[in-house]
């Protein structure tokens, strides 16, 4: 792949700076007021908001507080750790930025509360009056509906019906509409129904995340920094899943910027390849394939054998896309020219969600027979 990034699309719209811990829960979103320096917004604004909902919190001293105003506030700042057990052979450090501490445990958090403040700002969608549309195949529609969900949307999201029944259940949960397409068609199929829907629904609105530079835009100005602070700058090498292409893109700008001499490495799928092999599948707009310098091909054998040692031997359940990106990671660990770099890899997703599937299945039928 080009070693050279493509030039910088999406500038910071404002320095990013990074509150006191006891300042965490600060909104992604500008909400009109004044901000200090430190990112910390100013106490007479936070009161005037806490007056319209109850006294109580007007008498709380804001500045000291560590209370969230709503669920979205809780978006991002996830956590990093060192891998430690299955680092065998490796000659690098390998720190996994645990997405899978999420509110609803994804990294499709960030995505779905900036693809709908954006088009809040826009204009283009209000609350109580759009109905969101959003295909998905799980975490991006979960990531919406719990947004949707607090904000007061109505969602509509299109799946292929090989979706395991869980995913339903917890979009259901948060009040989301579920409608099954064609399994064999895969996600192109809710694709396409989604868009059925888009026209012939009055007041509805599609997020497309494959599409929405949002997705982007929320990794270049969170998911990057957070992760050239808690490495302090000496982060070598991104590594993340290709997937919709916007952690990979967003975060791998940000760091690039920083220091053109980081490396940002995608992760796909060997039995289906997005950007490599001579097969090419579908490639989202919105990924940036200049600026990778690497992708690597992981089977799904190899994902989820990864992923069961990190909870069998690290202590951190995940998912298979993690195991997919921890299978990355220490693949570049282990060579010689990264001795003693530091090799940042994202873990998207929490392993809860993948009880029903591969990932588990042997744990699965074993306890069933428990008696």
């Amino acid at each position: 792949m080009a070693v050279t990034s493509a030039p910088l699309l999406l500038p910071l719209s404002r320095p990013f700076s990074f509150p006191p811990k006891r300042h965490r829960f600060v909104s992604f979103r500008t909400l009109n007021s004044v901000s200090f320096p430190n990112g910390v917004l100013a106490s007479r604004h936070l009161r005037e908001r806490c007056h319209s909902v109850s006294a109580t919190r007007e008498e709380l001293d804001l500045d000291a507080v560590n209370i969230a105003e709503d669920v979205t506030q809780l978006i991002g700042s996830t956590p990093m750790v060192y891998l430690n057990k299955v680092m065998e052979g490796c000659v690098a450090n390998v720190a996994a930025k645990l997405e899978s501490m999420e509110p609803c445990r994804s990294v499709k958090d960030r995505i779905g509360l900036s693809m709908i403040s954006s088009a809040e700002d826009s204009g283009a969608i209000s609350p109580g009056k759009t109905i969101l549309v959003e295909p998905t195949t799980g975490n991006t529609g979960l990531g919406t509906a719990f947004i949707a969900a607090t904000k007061g949307y109505k969602l509509i999201v299109t799946m292929p019906a090989s979706i395991n029944l869980e995913r339903r259940v917890l979009l259901r949960a948060f009040g989301a509409d579920v409608v099954l397409t064609d399994p064999e068609k895969g996600l192109q199929g809710a694709v396409v129904k989604a868009e059925e829907i888009v026209l012939k629904t009055p007041n509805s609105y599609m997020l497309q995340q494959f599409d929405n530079v949002a997705n982007v835009k929320i990794h270049f100005e969170t998911t990057g920094p957070e992760i050239w602070e808690d490495t302090m700058g000496r982060v070598d090498i991104l590594v993340a899943s290709i997937g919709t292409g916007g952690t990979v893109t967003g975060t791998g700008r940000y760091l690039r910027m920083m220091n053109k001499e980081i490396k940002v490495v995608g992760v796909e799928p060997a039995e289906r390849s997005i950007i490599s092999g001579e097969n090419q599948g579908f490639v989202p707009s919105i990924l940036d394939v200049h600026l990778l310098d690497e992708v690597i091909k992981v089977t799904n054998d190899e994902a989820v054998q990864m992923a069961r040692r990190l909870a069998l031997e690290e202590g951190i359940l995940v998912g298979i896309s993690s195991g997919a990106a921890a299978a990355a990671a220490l693949n570049l660990a282990r060579r010689s020219e990264n001795a003693g770099k530091l090799i940042a890899v994202v873990f998207p997703s929490f392993g809860e969600r993948y009880i029903p599937t591969v990932l588990f299945n042997n744990i699965y039928e074993e306890v069933q027979k428990l008696r």
